[in-house]
């Protein structure tokens, strides 16, 4: 499309803003003309953020909704200031999560399991479901206005992807990093499969501690130990006591006889156990216990499994086979009140392990699987980021966390028993038993040239992909041009909750393999909470659609009120009634450049004209917008999103529309026509760059009105960002008008005091402090005689207070209002006692900070001299009020 020359601005817009029809009319643009697409400035210094993937499972939740929207803030504030932005999108397969969403919807259907239809045939449907969700993300992703560069979209199983985990997976394994094993992992037996760490939830259970008596199978005696899950007795194969524990030295060594099953198993001693806890005996049983595996491997034990992969009692557990493992636990326990050997029963709350995607309890469960040798990997991590050239994390605090997570890090289970995901790389040759792990899929063993291979029926843990996301995305493992020009990217934003799950992992992996940290900053933020500060979930009924806010109020609503609702690392408060403030001032902007454009109509970009004489409005506007400019920007720099919006808003609906506006139309309706044009030009000055400012957080209303300013470009999108600028400095101007409208909101809060409306005109006598002051009036009379409504208007060095008026006290002058016949005098002298109770608590306040020498020694000079300067003005404000008290008793 041809750039717009010099356009005119337009005064064609309706008379309310209708979100509907604006946002689905400039995403369409901006995606036909492919502003979002990076690239196109080849000279320009790169910005890059990849989209932490959604997982494929449903719909985008409102924590996406600011999650994604922080994104889109930054990306199109870069976009403005000139860089050459790329915003990768993409979706995660989400393993777990979306085979289980598959499965219960199979079920559901017609009661069909995975296994009915084979695995061919069950990716299929899963396929089919990953269309229709990464659809309506893709949908939602258009209707919050995310700027994305859709031509560079990944999919964490897209072919490329695929290319860059089989490569590492295989780089990994060849420097020993990779290896495969039996090791107690966490063991979901709803999905049937291996979970990591940090894939388990644990929740406070009330349970029951069972305390239980083995006999030594000479007689000689009995240790008793306690367990939370007697189910898993029927594993043990020995009972541990500490080898300084006087109670039972002359016991280790001796055998003891396990209850039901009748095994002859020993006692040993280890220094893993406690003496002082408990009996200070330890039942073992290393095929069900993590620290129970490490102690069987120090003493050779036997590994005895007694469940199956769906948590039902195998053919190890006796005359239990096939019972599910809580109703053995209670068969268990009547069995052994029955033997005598239940000695009691202890209530006992504890933490319980649940998987985080089905909910079950999980088994510590003893398996085969695959694992990546953290330590090496961490520890570079760990000295990278401790040198100062690793990951600047915001707010700094989440830096601990990291490095906690890092330096305690176990070993990583990485294989999964689902159909779902990125099968591992290893082929198993049946006739010599050996693996062959490959780049390529293997049709005859390495080892013995074997045709008999068959690939491993595992697929990799989802974050295994996902690790690798911030390189892999961009082409790696080839050097593409994107993998050049865009990596290591920019910024990732992210919650709180996967600093273990992911961004540890892509930093250890990106340092692995790129040599470099794969982003610069981690922004973290919190979750979206309800009203009352609870966690939004299905069981409370609590959450929030973001397209139902948006139905109601508006994307640039919800943008602005969820990216401004909180600072970085806090949780955020959904509350509707602030959508519905954001909606209102949404509106605000509306009406206001609605009201300009209809008195600049025929006005074009080359009309605007600031080097001529300006009114004190009109300079004080700009110097206003300068600050704004200069504050947000770095504001924005800092992530401090919720400070740039109190900034955008009290500019805009204070500065701009309550007063610069107001003061504009004398204006622009006045006979003035140089007046009236010089005005013309700063009132599209400053809207037109109002809009640019609200423009990351608003794109939809910002790009409506900013198309009918006059202009010479072709989108907001990719108009420049506003830059500070010197010319527009005018401290004096900001001292008339802070001078002015103190003036004007002091005399309107009189008349409301005696409810003298605004559209009755008053008389107004005003005692300017001196000379200066006197000036300032004199040359803004009119406004004061507009926006004071006066009848008559004194301005008078040597003014006498009158009798029976309503007084006005403002940094720089004294009003007095002569409201016979309106004026309560009584009232008059309580509204004053009022005030000067009110000066009196500040003047004492400053001097008792001014007397405080741990302040004064403390704080810079020019605070203090600020200090000094309130209290010389409240005691000044504080003797007019008692000289005008006391007039009023006199």
């Amino acid at each position: 499309m041809e750039e717009i020359k010099d356009k005119q601005s337009s005064v064609s817009m309706p008379t309310t803003y209708d979100p509907k029809e604006a946002e689905k009319k400039w995403y369409d643009y901006w995606l036909k003309n492919e502003f979002f697409k990076a690239g196109q400035r080849k000279d320009a210094e790169t910005y890059t953020i990849v989209i932490p993937p959604p997982n494929v499972t449903g719909m985008l939740h409102i924590g996406h909704a600011l999650d994604c929207t922080l994104q889109d803030i930054m990306i199109r504030f870069k976009r403005m200031q000139g860089f050459d932005a790329l915003w990768l999108p993409g979706t995660d397969h989400a393993g777990i999560a979306t085979q289980t969403k598959v499965e219960q919807m199979l079920r559901e259907a017609d009661g069909t399991t995975r296994y009915d239809l084979g695995r061919e045939k069950f990716l299929e449907k899963v396929w089919e479901w990953k269309e229709k969700y990464a659809g309506t993300i893709h949908e939602q992703w258009a209707k919050m206005g995310f700027s994305l560069d859709y031509s560079r979209e990944r999919f964490t199983l897209d072919e490329g992807l695929s290319k860059a985990v089989r490569e590492v997976f295989v780089k990994l394994y060849e420097k020993g990093l990779i290896y495969r094993g039996k090791y107690i992992i966490n063991w979901d037996p709803a999905a049937r499969t291996a979970l990591s760490d940090i894939e388990v939830e644990y929740k406070e259970v009330q349970g029951a501690l069972y305390h239980l008596q083995y006999p030594l199978k000479d007689g000689s005696g009995s240790i008793t130990v306690a367990t939370t899950r007697p189910e898993t007795m029927l594993g043990d194969t020995a009972v541990a006591v500490h080898p300084e524990d006087e109670r039972y030295k002359h016991m280790i060594g001796k055998m003891l006889v396990l209850p039901i099953i009748g095994r002859e198993i020993p006692v040993v001693a280890d220094e893993y156990v406690e003496k002082e806890f408990g009996s200070g005996a330890v039942k073992i049983t290393p095929a069900h216990d993590p620290n129970d595996f490490e102690v069987g491997k120090r003493h050779n034990l036997p590994q005895v499994l007694v469940m199956d992969e769906s948590g039902t009692m195998n053919e190890n557990a006796g005359k239990y086979q096939g019972m599910d493992r809580f109703a053995c636990r209670k068969q268990i326990v009547a069995d052994l009140k029955e033997q005598g050997v239940l000695v009691k029963i202890e209530e006992h709350v504890h933490q319980v392990g649940h998987s985080e995607r089905s909910g079950a309890v999980v088994e510590p469960y003893l398996s085969t699987q695959w694992f990546v040798k953290m330590k090496p990997l961490a520890e570079k991590a760990v000295e990278v980021q401790k040198s100062g050239a690793g990951v600047n994390f915001v707010p700094d605090r989440f830096e601990k966390i990291y490095l906690h997570w890092m330096e305690n890090t176990r070993d990583w289970c990485i294989s999964r028993q689902l159909w779902w995901g990125h099968r591992i790389p290893a082929w198993h040759c049946a006739d010599c038993g050996q693996l062959t792990v490959s780049r390529d899929d293997v049709t005859k063993c390495s080892h013995c040239s074997s045709a008999n291979v068959r690939q491993d029926n595992d697929v990799l843990d989802t974050w295994f992909s996902s690790a690798l996301w911030p390189f892999s995305t961009l082409g790696w493992p080839e050097q593409t041009e994107d993998m050049k020009r865009y990596y290591p990217t920019s910024l990732l934003v992210t919650g709180f909750d996967i600093i273990g799950f992911w961004v540890s992992r892509m930093i250890f992996s990106a340092l692995e393999f790129t040599g470099q940290i794969p982003f610069k900053d981690v922004l973290i933020h919190g979750l979206v909470r309800d009203s009352e500060g609870r966690k939004m979930s299905k069981s409370l009924g609590n959450g929030v659609d973001p397209l139902e806010v948006i139905d109601k109020y508006g994307a640039d609503a919800m943008r602005f009120m969820l990216s401004t609702g909180s600072t970085p690392g806090q949780d955020l408060r959904f509350r509707w009634e602030r959508v519905e403030q954001a909606r209102n001032f949404a509106n605000k902007i509306w009406n206001a450049s609605r009201f300009a454009l209809m008195n600049l109509e025929g006005f074009t970009a080359s009309d605007i004209d600031l080097s001529g004489e300006l009114g004190t409005a009109d300079r004080w506007i700009l110097h206003r917008l300068n600050e704004t400019v200069r504050d947000v920007t770095r504001l924005m720099d800092s992530y401090e999103f919720g400070e740039t919006g109190r900034l955008l808003y009290n500019f805009i609906w204070d500065d701009l529309c309550d007063w610069y506006i107001e003061f504009a139309k004398l204006r622009l309706y006045g006979t003035d026509a140089k007046a009236k044009k010089q005005t013309q030009s700063v009132l599209a000055y400053v809207l037109d760059r109002t809009q640019r400012l609200i423009h990351p957080f608003m794109p939809f209303i910002s790009e409506e009105i900013w198309q009918h300013l006059p202009h010479s470009g072709e989108t907001i999108t990719l108009a420049e960002w506003p830059k500070y600028e010197e010319r527009f400095e005018a401290a004096e101007s900001v001292r008339e008008m802070e001078l002015l409208m103190d003036i004007i909101r002091s005399v309107r809060n009189i008349r409301a005091e005696v409810n003298v409306p605004m559209s009755k005109k008053v008389e107004l006598q005003i005692k300017p402090a001196g000379d200066d002051a006197l000036a300032i009036l004199r040359r803004n009379e009119e406004y004061v005689q507009r926006f004071c409504n006066t009848s008559s208007l004194t301005i008078d060095l040597s003014l006498a207070a009158p009798e029976k008026a309503m007084t006005g006290v403002v940094t720089g002058a004294e009003l007095y209002l002569p409201l016979a016949g309106l004026i309560d005098i009584a009232q008059e002298v309580a509204r004053l006692e009022k005030e000067l109770k009110t000066l009196n608590g500040e003047v004492e306040r400053i001097e008792k900070k001014l007397a405080n020498e741990g302040f004064v020694a403390k704080a810079p000079a020019k605070v203090i001299e600020e200090e000094k300067a309130k209290l010389a003005d409240y005691a000044d404000k504080r003797d007019k009020v008692t000289a005008r008290l006391a007039e009023l008793r006199s």
